[in-house]
């Protein structure tokens, strides 16, 4: 059956339901096809799902010190992860529901159920139905990639996706791959009692943020029990007994890792391989991403990406943001553009690690003329009274603008505290203008402008 619509939306992720609304809202007929489950990778295996672990994980890690707080000792206890995952499903179900509820009666918008494959740059085939339209929206999202590693299809293994699903604890989980994904897995497992080796190819952890990230959170980790394989080059797999083996040639130690399950945790994928992009004129690139301009719009007119298939950010709030590009140059006259926005991102490890802008590397590899305060958790009268005070806060200020850089925040509380020097950013202060500043007590955040005060000279690697 053939339809004709003003905009068809490929994908209920982060940016798809929300472009929907604003289109319908402008008198657009809108057609919205969705394959899987709505709400996209942030609702059904992002954040909502891990996020929702953690914060099991972390009551079952409290639990335990009880006696830190000067309460009676806890006993011993042993989790039963069934519980702990219906918990995340409710939790889960809620969002996708209310999502789909909200679509499917959305007036101007008509939902799709399938894979939408291009026919040509302005008709995608969905089933037996063929849609056109003027404008299409691609929101695809990606999925966990599964690297050509030696042994793996002879390997039972899950993905961050499929491990969702695990209902029994592993024994001893073996990960492989140290990003976001790699780090907060393994931590909340190890949490809620199971044994947890993470393997990686790079000589440190978060390669791409600065030493003194790294290390803390290297120490966090392997304080909670974690086995760390770094360095770890010509990765391969086996199994003995039923169980996965893990074969690294490491400087330190070669010595196979074994484990009762294995994680890949080795990066994303965009879903663009089914697209049938060449039928619209597009190509991906050698990543599978489809290139984007600064108004997120494809090589082809009347044809944009947005979110994780765009190669322009693999956030949920990068996705939320080119949704809000898209529908501000469109309908409301307004020119945003990607370059617009800083790059801020955390990782949820517990205290949870987040930065915005530049790095330590980044400012010396561009010459910039710089200074830097810091001041550790330890120092943080809330971390000192919440009971932790691991990690620092780190500033970066350009020294003869006084603009400020990028900032650090490994320790409690930071994934917000970092806010506030994201405002002052996009606001093109300075560290004059945090110095006073005067935040609320107690929190991690009313030291900002005290790190702000310390300023001094950014060290060159030398001089560490």
């Amino acid at each position: 059956m053939n339809h004709s619509f003003d905009a068809l939306i490929i994908g209920a992720g982060q940016a798809g339901p929300s472009l929907a609304g604003r289109l319908t809202a402008a008198g657009w007929t809108v057609a919205l096809v969705e394959r899987q489950a709505f709400g996209g990778t942030c609702v059904n295996t992002g954040c909502t799902p891990t996020k929702a672990l953690i914060a099991s994980a972390k009551a079952a890690h409290t639990r335990r010190q009880a006696d830190h707080y000067g309460l009676p000792p806890t006993a011993d206890f042993a989790v039963d992860l069934a519980p702990v995952q219906d918990r995340k499903d409710t939790i889960v179900a809620a969002s996708r529901d209310g999502l789909e509820t909200w679509l499917t009666h959305m007036a101007g918008c008509m939902v799709f159920r399938g894979t939408a494959r291009f026919l040509s740059a302005t008709t995608m085939q969905v089933g037996d139905d063929v849609l056109a339209a003027p404008r299409i929206f691609l929101n695809v999202g990606g999925r966990p990639a599964r690297p050509a590693l030696p042994g793996i299809d002879r390997v039972p293994h899950f993905t961050s996706s499929t491990i969702l699903a695990l209902r029994e604890l592993p024994a001893h989980l073996v990960i492989v791959g140290a990003g976001a994904v790699g780090l907060e897995f393994g931590q909340l497992f190890r949490r809620l009692g199971a044994q947890v080796t993470i393997v990686e190819r790079s000589p440190r952890l978060l390669p791409h943020d600065d030493a003194d990230v790294a290390a803390a959170v290297h120490d966090l980790l392997t304080s909670e029990g974690i086995t760390l394989r770094l360095g770890a080059e010509c990765i391969s797999m086996s199994q003995e007994d039923g169980r996965p083996v893990v074969q690294v040639s490491c400087e330190k130690d070669a010595s196979p890792a074994r484990g009762s399950h294995l994680l890949l945790a080795m990066g994303r994928q965009p879903n663009t391989d089914d697209l049938g992009l060449e039928n619209a004129g597009l190509r991906a690139d050698k990543h599978g991403f489809i290139p984007v301009d600064e108004q997120l719009q494809t090589a082809v007119p009347g044809i944009w990406a947005l979110g994780d298939c765009n190669g322009r950010g693999a956030f949920t709030h990068t996705a939320y943001n080119d949704f809000e590009i898209v529908a501000a140059n469109l309908l409301d006259h307004d020119q945003r553009r990607v370059s617009d926005r800083l790059p801020a991102s955390a990782i949820y490890v517990d205290p949870p690690f987040a930065k915005v802008g530049l790095t330590e590397d980044e400012v010396r590899a561009a010459g910039t003329p710089a200074l830097v305060g810091k001041r550790p958790m330890t120092k943080v009268g809330r971390a000192v009274e919440k009971g932790e005070t691991q990690g620092f806060i780190k500033v970066l200020v350009h020294a003869e603008t006084d603009q400020i850089l990028g900032a650090s925040i490994v320790g409690v509380g930071g994934d917000e505290a970092i806010h506030c020097i994201v405002t002052a950013m996009y606001a093109r202060q300075t560290a004059a203008f945090m110095r006073r500043n005067v935040f609320i007590h107690p929190t991690v955040a009313e030291l900002i402008p005290t790190v702000f005060g310390e300023l001094k000279p950014l060290p060159t690697p030398t001089d560490h």
